[in-house]
């Protein structure tokens, strides 16, 4: 039989990511995508937190399937991961992120509100060795990664007040072509931090306007 991962064998350190233990936070419109992308390439454990249901409106903005309305979406996601590869160990958890909950070592935070990204960034900031983030309107995104000392206080300061943050939440105006590649685009810091090479800790896509900006992160 051959190899499910030889034609991505020289982009994804196997060994690497075999120790790592993968948390995604939020499983609805970047979050599902993050969570299918990490069973493509063969993550071996993923934890999906998200305590909503299916809704409707899923199907065209998050990729759920129409016989998935009404499921919780951590189980009908951890079920599409098991038809990718059934050797993966999926561990749900139907609630919201408390801080008393064990996740991995490398985070994935795709809630759609900046207080909730705070309060979860102050729990886990010295407990995750790799953090990233990813945040959309419409079709513009942004994807923020930290790993080190220098981006986690870069980080911090793109952590604004919820009252400063655009009425309603950041996936109000959504697309699942946004979506994916916003998640692509947090899938490829991991794989760049599993060969060593920088991350790109500030990055905003702007399809419409067809502009990416990467912006250097410097000492504050």
């Amino acid at each position: 039989m051959t190899d499910r991962f030889e034609r991505q064998a020289s982009l994804i350190v196997r060994d690497k990511l075999a120790v790592c233990d993968c948390t995604v936070i939020g499983v609805g419109a970047i979050g599902r995508q993050v969570a299918l992308q990490l069973g493509s390439i063969g993550a071996p454990r993923i934890q999906l937190v998200d305590f909503d249901n299916v809704e409707a409106t899923n199907i065209t903005t998050q990729g759920y399937r129409n016989d998935q309305l009404n499921m919780l979406k951590v189980t009908a996601t951890a079920s599409d991961i098991a038809a990718i590869d059934p050797g993966i160990a999926v561990d749900t958890i139907n609630d919201r992120f408390r801080t008393k909950q064990k996740l991995g070592n490398v985070v994935f935070c795709c809630v759609d509100s900046i207080s909730a990204r705070a309060a979860i960034w102050r729990s886990l900031q010295s407990r995750c060795e790799l953090w990233v983030d990813a945040r959309m309107l419409g079709e513009t995104m942004r994807v923020l990664s930290a790993s080190d000392p220098l981006s986690k206080e870069h980080y911090q300061l793109t952590l604004f007040a919820q009252a400063d943050a655009q009425r309603g939440a950041c996936t109000a105006q959504s697309t699942i072509y946004t979506a994916s590649i916003a998640a692509g685009l947090m899938i490829h810091q991991l794989s760049r931090w599993l060969r060593g090479f920088p991350l790109d800790h500030d990055l905003t896509l702007n399809l419409l306007a067809s502009e990416l900006n990467v912006t250097e992160v410097a000492a504050c």
